[in-house]
């Protein structure tokens, strides 16, 4: 069975499972994260107190730590958070946006990768490459130019022998990797570069997936291919209209995803 076949048939599973997702995560898509978490099917939960954080991570079916608008206090929480994952074998996804940015940024990367056992890893290629070992000169949450002339597949295989886990590396091409098997993915527009929180958004439904799924390779790649795709459905319906309707219609694309769509929209390459 393809990696096609596998993501199509688990976004059928999350709309009858409906996994209870934790996310700890950026407050500026905080809302683009839950909508999107529901219209794929799956069930969001946002709490970053440190009273509470790993009691929900503890009845959660997967973790978001993503350190978009980082804090100190939602450090201690997303540390003790992923340590009650990890404990309990509930899966984390990894978003370290921003990840070679300022000395802060990075001493959370180090600390979390230190302390907590990533799943799955999704970021652009600068955070990646940063995250790998790679010459990496972030550009806030952009991908540098800088960054550009790294192979993405290197450093998401890189990043995943290093971690041992599965790296997703998004961008125009998207590549998803557990160090092993590869997969790109063609689908997306480049207009969802132009709207904020479809990264965010990527790493919330494929810890969805990821809560459902033993194989990470898998989830995380269904996670991406989902909004590659729902990007696609977006820009053919709403583009037009401009970009706060095109950010509208990429959850009413996760919304209208399904097994067949999936399948006959997909363009992803095995490696």
């Amino acid at each position: 069975m393809s990696v096609i076949k596998d993501a199509a048939n688990l976004n059928t599973r999350m709309r009858e499972v409906v996994p209870l997702v934790h996310n700890i995560t950026n407050y500026v898509t905080v809302n683009d994260c839950a909508n999107a978490l529901l219209a794929i099917g799956a069930s969001p939960i946002m709490a970053d107190d440190i009273r509470e954080a790993s009691d929900i991570t503890a009845i959660s079916s997967a973790l978001v730590i993503n350190i978009g608008t980082l804090n100190q206090r939602t450090v201690e929480s997303m540390i003790a958070s992923g340590r009650t994952a990890n404990q309990l074998g509930i899966p984390v996804v990894f978003d370290p946006v921003g990840a070679g940015a300022s000395a802060f940024r990075n001493e959370t990367v180090e600390r979390i990768l230190q302390e907590v056992k990533i799943s799955i890893l999704r970021g652009n290629l600068s955070e990646v490459s940063y995250v790998a070992g790679l010459s990496a000169a972030a550009k806030g949450v952009d991908v540098s130019e800088e960054d550009a002339a790294n192979d993405p597949v290197d450093a998401a295989c890189q990043a995943a022998r290093r971690l041992g886990c599965t790296v997703g590396v998004t961008g125009a091409v998207d590549i998803v990797t557990d160090g092993n098997r590869v997969a790109k993915i063609h689908n997306g527009h480049p207009l969802m570069a132009k709207v904020t929180g479809t990264g965010c958004m990527t790493s919330a439904i494929t810890a969805g997936y990821a809560g459902m799924q033993e194989d990470m390779w898998t989830a995380a790649t269904a996670g991406i291919l989902s909004m590659g795709l729902a990007g696609e459905i977006a820009y053919g319906r709403v583009a037009h209209m401009g970009t706060g309707s095109f950010r509208t219609g990429i959850i009413d694309g996760l919304s209208s995803l399904n097994e067949t769509l999936m399948e006959e929209m997909a363009k992803v390459e095995e490696m």
